[in-house]
């Protein structure tokens, strides 16, 4: 055991020196792949979407060779932090909680709107009807706090799923993930006030890795300075900008 904790720490300076001057590693960008517009495979099954064009973008900024790798939203904090991928780029909100085990950039959007979803012309009770959200989201610990019956779910597509068949009065998620839905779906509707949650959306890295983080805190904060973070947000409709 000891030796494996050595070479893990052996690693963990390796990685930090390769990171601070950028060569020698690739740095893998982990994302879900499964929440359009912030991030989605393409019919070649390509990660696509929002984070792919800002994390192309940043790692080019910050001088940096990357990859890209799709994980389960679920068990997306414990794959980053045991090594399987080196940031998390998956619209994933800022908050104390998840910063007590990783680390976060500077945020890359503001606090995103949330919304709820129902079926059309429903009269749903949403501080205590069954409510569906993502599991391990911000929406998820909302409802929970709210009064209302939360419903978990793995996967975005699952929510949606659960109002459809009536197992949900509604869902509550980003208002940029369920506006398209409701757009092309008329026996879907968004219902109810706009709910602020969070702190925006930052990467996520592990806390160790502080070169990292500089590097791509730097090249985030040199879109936000040229307007080209903005004109993304504004592109993918993302939410408001800077």
């Amino acid at each position: 055991m000891k030796k494996i904790l050595l070479t893990s720490a052996a690693f963990a300076v390796l990685a930090g020196a390769a990171f601070a001057d950028g060569h020698g590693m690739v740095v893998r960008m982990g994302t879900e792949g499964a929440y359009p517009p912030y991030n989605y495979l393409d019919d070649n099954g390509e990660v696509a979407g929002f984070e792919r064009d800002l994390g192309d973008e940043l790692c080019a900024r910050a001088e940096l060779t990357c990859e890209w790798v799709t994980n389960d939203w679920d068990s997306i904090i414990p794959n980053l932090v045991s090594g399987n991928y080196d940031t998390i780029i998956a619209g994933m909100s800022i908050t104390a909680e998840r910063d007590e085990v990783i680390d976060f950039t500077q945020n890359y959007t503001q606090p995103d709107p949330s919304a709820y979803l129902a079926m059309d012309g429903m009269d749903v009770d949403l501080m205590g009807g069954v409510i569906a959200a993502q599991a391990n989201t911000i929406q998820a610990a909302f409802i929970a706090d709210s009064g209302a019956t939360l419903l978990e779910f793995a996967t975005p597509e699952e929510t949606i799923a659960a109002v459809r068949n009536g197992e949900a009065d509604a869902v509550l998620a980003d208002r940029a993930y369920l506006q398209p839905i409701a757009d092309s779906d008329a026996e879907l509707a968004l219902i109810g006030q706009n709910v602020m949650i969070g702190g925006g959306v930052g990467m996520g890295l592990r806390e160790s890795d502080t070169e990292l983080k500089e590097k791509f805190d730097a090249a985030i904060q040199s879109m936000k300075d040229d307007g080209s973070l903005n004109a993304l947000i504004a592109q993918w409709e993302i939410g408001e900008p800077f």
